[in-house]
């Protein structure tokens, strides 16, 4: 089945039925379906064919929301970009993914001037939007000719181009890896895989959705919200795009209650901080079922206050682009605020995805005993072809008939799953391994930490020690009467005494003002650890 049937049956069978919508605009699902047919024909009069890849740099919009489905229907394969990154990161991504033709927000134009420069095989640019002035061309071709998206759509209005047969196997996607170690990798997603992934997803994360229901889009469709998008698509839930790219949070809650929003995809931190804004409790969510978030570990603290302001409507999922979340899953009823209840899991991630097997190895691919740590693996339907153009990778992420996460993992006897971090952040100190996450759990239970992030840094005597990155919570969030002082490094210590056996504790405390975090929302330690040595912070614990 070519994915994009999906969308074709929800047209024919909802037709009038909004499908889309952006601030004071709505499209229908035979709107969206014309489009996308007269997007297919405007790419095929310009030479694209079967299995040619289109790189996409664009915000949340119409164009971003169709382009995927045109390259699904066509056959060929679809190269969305976080927009935020930088022209040269988006010039590594078109250069090594091969893509013959750019579609491109004119704000973006520095990027696509990056790809003509860097990349061979880019033949042409299409602009959403009036195109720029000028457009670089390479050193040796001149730049391409200037094309409007919405001026081919409106040539190609009334086409009716086939659907492309494919296979099993066939790509549709190249889901880009956020590079945290090295270039980034495009994971090859097929039509067959992504069947799966998305009656997969529709069984275990939002069951019994259908056209009355209605999801918004808080993070780029590029990679987490897009793969949620086709959910509701086969559904005919329509979707709601944010009016611009910032993430205002009284905005996503007045669309909440305006639209009656049942559902939404997003990661912790962006969950974090919808529920700790006012506007939470200023409009009414009782429409929301389903608030799922993947991407990284919810501290329990986030999770609790999750719970208090939205009430049972938490589905967590654990998973890699690569199997595109299809790991483990906990629904709504798995989810509790009071701690003492049964049903809280605390710092699980859940039972294993259906159709899908997990298992935890240890260095020789062997199953470790129930509750022992070790290398968290699944395979299943979901799981990837391989990364393009790279069998190095591809054979080491798929080694012994598994799919290997690099997140180290623990599962207990009733097969649900614990992650204590990711297997480059685990550090040795004095011979015993030190999970950062489980000292992060403990160090956002103190009333003061609004976030966290610990790693190990080397050390002479001991090996590696930890260090603990501290960003207090505003004096707002403290109405504390008579106020506290600010939480410092030896009453930090002091909360742990009691909590964390001492071998873990951090050796050094720094506090800072934010974070940085990836386009994603996730904390990006790597960045932490280059900030760390920049400010002289690590030799400071060296020293000690």
């Amino acid at each position: 089945m070519n994915l994009a049937c999906l969308l074709r049956h929800t047209a024919r069978l909802l037709p009038a039925h909004t499908g889309l919508i952006q601030g004071e605009q709505r499209w229908t699902w035979a709107e969206i379906d014309a489009r996308v047919d007269a997007l297919v024909a405007a790419l095929q009069a310009l030479g694209l064919k079967k299995g040619d890849r289109i790189l996409l740099q664009s915000r949340n919009n119409r164009a971003m929301f169709e382009s995927g489905w045109a390259a699904f229907r066509m056959g060929c394969v679809w190269v969305p970009t976080n927009f935020r990154l930088s022209p040269a990161e988006v010039a590594y991504l078109g250069e090594s993914s091969g893509a013959v033709v750019m579609l491109v927000e004119p704000v973006f134009a520095e990027h696509a001037a990056a790809v003509l420069a860097a990349s061979s095989a880019l033949r042409q640019v299409v602009w959403i939007g009036p195109p720029p002035a000028a457009t670089a061309g390479t050193v040796d071709a001149p730049p391409p000719a200037e094309l409007s998206y919405e001026a081919l759509l409106h040539q190609h209005r009334d086409a009716a181009p086939a659907e492309a047969s494919v296979a099993h196997d066939s790509p549709l996607w190249f889901f880009y890896t956020s590079g945290t170690t090295g270039k980034p990798k495009a994971a090859v997603l097929t039509h067959g895989q992504m069947g799966f992934v998305v009656a997969n997803h529709l069984a275990d994360l939002i069951p019994g959705t259908d056209e009355r229901d209605c999801s918004i889009a808080v993070a780029p469709l590029s990679h987490g919200a897009g793969i949620h998008a086709l959910l509701n698509v086969a559904r005919g839930a329509a979707t709601v795009l944010l009016p611009s790219e910032k993430l205002d949070p009284e905005t996503v809650w007045q669309l909440v209650e305006r639209h009656r929003v049942s559902n939404l995809f997003t990661v912790p931190t962006i969950v974090k901080l919808l529920v700790e804004h006012p506007s939470v409790d200023q409009y009414n969510h009782a429409s929301l079922r389903y608030m799922v978030y993947a991407g990284a570990p919810m501290y329990r603290a986030d999770q609790r206050l999750a719970l208090q302001k939205l009430g049972p409507v938490l589905v967590q999922y654990f998973g890699l682009g690569e199997v595109t979340g299809c790991i483990t899953v906990l629904p709504p009823h798995m989810h509790c605020a009071d701690d003492a209840s049964a049903n809280a899991h605390i710092g699980s991630c859940g039972k294993p995805r259906t159709g899908m097997e997990v298992a935890v190895l240890d260095a020789g691919g062997q199953p470790v005993a129930s509750g022992e740590v070790g290398e968290i693996c699944c395979r299943g339907p979901a799981v990837f072809a391989g990364y393009h153009n790279n069998p190095e990778a591809t054979a080491r992420a798929l080694r012994g008939g598994w799919f290997h996460t690099g997140d180290l993992g623990r599962l207990d006897a009733r097969g649900l799953l614990y992650i204590t971090g990711r297997e480059s952040d685990m550090y040795i100190s004095g011979g015993s391994n030190v999970y950062p996450l489980e000292v992060e759990e403990v160090l956002l239970t103190h009333p003061e930490v609004a976030e966290v992030a610990v790693l190990g840094v080397p050390d002479r005597h001991w090996g590696e020690v930890g260090v603990a990155v501290v960003v207090r919570r505003s004096a707002a969030a403290r109405p504390q009467v008579p106020p506290m002082p600010q939480v410092d490094e030896a009453g930090l210590m002091a909360f742990l005494d009691g909590r964390l056996a001492r071998y873990r504790w951090p050796r050094r405390v720094f506090f800072w003002d934010e974070l940085p975090k990836s386009g994603y929302g996730k904390i990006t330690k790597q960045e932490v650890l280059r900030l760390l040595t920049a400010r002289g912070e690590v030799q400071a614990v060296q020293a000690d």
